[in-house]
């Protein structure tokens, strides 16, 4: 009996992790399940952050938002690739907001290898009227 994961299974296991990780503003977990070489686009082809220092360095500051959460709103797999589409609350400059983000992963050895990220126009919550 193999105790292997089934192939859909081993590709969306370090992307749930990562986003678990990313929901706690955890660092160390959030990198450890990206690859030493990983890269790190803005879809369709523009690189954003190439190798695991880099992808943490876009993520440190972005951790201090004390909002920030990705909602998995759904999740396709085929083979080593998984696609997510989430609603992700930030801190945006402007105000508290959500973003649609749609992110495509590349798993390779139980990694994101790499990953691309299409994301929506911000809609910023309406701020509660002052009395």
């Amino acid at each position: 009996m193999s105790t292997e994961l089934p192939v859909a299974d081993a590709a969306t296991f370090p992307v749930q992790q990562q986003l678990e990780a990313y929901n706690a503003r955890d660092i160390e977990a959030f990198m450890q399940w990206w690859a030493d070489d990983c890269e790190y686009y803005e879809f369709p082809d523009r690189l954003l952050a190439s190798g695991a220092q880099q992808i943490r360095e876009r993520h440190v500051a972005r951790f201090r938002e004390p909002d920030l959460f990705g909602m998995l709103l759904h999740r396709c797999t085929v083979g080593s690739m998984v696609v997510d589409h989430e609603r992700v609350t930030r801190n945006f400059p402007e105000g508290l907001g959500e973003v649609d983000v749609i992110a495509i992963y590349e798993i390779a050895n139980g990694k994101i290898a790499k990953a691309w990220f299409k994301i929506g126009v911000p809609q910023l919550r309406a701020r509660a009227a002052r009395g």
